[in-house]
């Protein structure tokens, strides 16, 4: 049987993974499964940085804009889904592309989601109540009484994800729901899969990479941001509305701030977000790194070379 190979491009946000994903894509003859988790939702173009409408004629794509910002949509199905797709895909051809900045949205496809058990419906209405009436200090409190080591480990490595009220309201609920930490369903044995990964890393220094988010943003208010995000306003509590570009202009719609501050903090908050993404694929097994401006033969040839091992 012929081994089938998952091409993986991950790297910070406006590093150039959608471009590499589509000339590999042209050269090896495949689709691209893209599992960049905010692309998904198809409310959302100009602020995800979706591939434009020639990129996606050029090659293939799959989990682009599939779903609605209204529909409950996890990682569990993401990888669901996904694997789904690349077996349908593998019949086709033994090598396909995957490519993204959402780490835990790579690892689920890679290694396997943790298995949770089900929750009794009671037990996450009544931490909803409890989160309606206190905000997202009940969530944190519970949390860290709950599973103070998991608490710890995200303050050190991730603390947006404290301020993430679907994510925080997920952990407090398998913890009441369950009498056991959070951490302690993690990093079980992971389920095999029938591809081999080729994982390649895009970076660059942190003066470019800055540099080029804060230009991506200005073309974002350019192609018309503040007007997809004021049609999202009256749903703005939405969880997939949650996250850097909306989040800002949602507070200066509501006369929180102004608009020169807004855009200002989508560029500091979307520096800080591609500094935790290469934090994050930086502690990742087997990335082979390529500076962003590395001739793309180069990378061809390393990947040839694994494929032939």
């Amino acid at each position: 049987m012929k081994t089938n190979y998952l091409i993986t491009i991950v790297g910070p946000t406006a590093i150039g993974k959608t471009a590499l994903s589509i000339t590999l894509s042209k050269h090896f003859g495949c689709d691209i499964i893209s599992c960049d988790s905010r692309q998904f939702f198809k409310e959302m173009k100009i602020g995800t940085a979706v591939p434009s409408v020639e990129e996606l004629k050029a090659a293939p794509h799959y989990f682009i804009q599939n779903k609605s910002v209204f529909e409950n949509y996890s990682v569990g199905d993401f990888e669901r889904e996904a694997l789904l797709k690349l077996d349908e895909l593998f019949q086709k051809n033994n090598i396909q592309i995957m490519v993204g900045g959402s780490g835990l949205y790579v690892d689920a496809v890679l290694r396997g989601f943790d298995d949770f058990p089900d929750i009794e419906p009671s037990v996450r209405l009544k931490i909803r109540n409890n989160y309606d009436e206190e905000g997202i200090i009940y969530l944190q409190n519970k949390l860290q009484e709950l599973d103070p080591i998991y608490y710890n480990k995200i303050s050190s490595e991730n603390p947006q994800t404290l301020q993430n009220p679907q994510r925080m309201m997920r952990f407090v609920e398998v913890c009441m729901g369950t009498g056991k930490p959070y951490s302690s369903f993690l990093n079980q044995k992971k389920s095999t899969r029938n591809f081999t990964p080729i994982i390649i890393g895009l970076e660059a220094n942190r003066e470019i990479m800055y540099e080029r988010i804060n230009r991506r943003v200005d073309l974002m208010m350019q192609d018309g941001l503040l007007e997809e995000v004021k049609n999202l306003h009256p749903n703005k509590n939405l969880n997939a509305l949650q996250t850097v570009g909306y989040r800002e202009l949602f507070d200066y719609l509501d006369g929180k701030t102004n608009l020169e501050f807004a855009i200002e903090e989508i560029k500091k908050n979307t520096r800080r977000f591609a500094k935790r993404q290469l934090t994050w694929f930086k502690r990742t097994e087997y990335v082979k790194w390529f500076d962003y401006e590395s001739d793309v033969e180069e990378i061809i040839d390393y990947t040839i070379r694994n494929l032939n091992k």
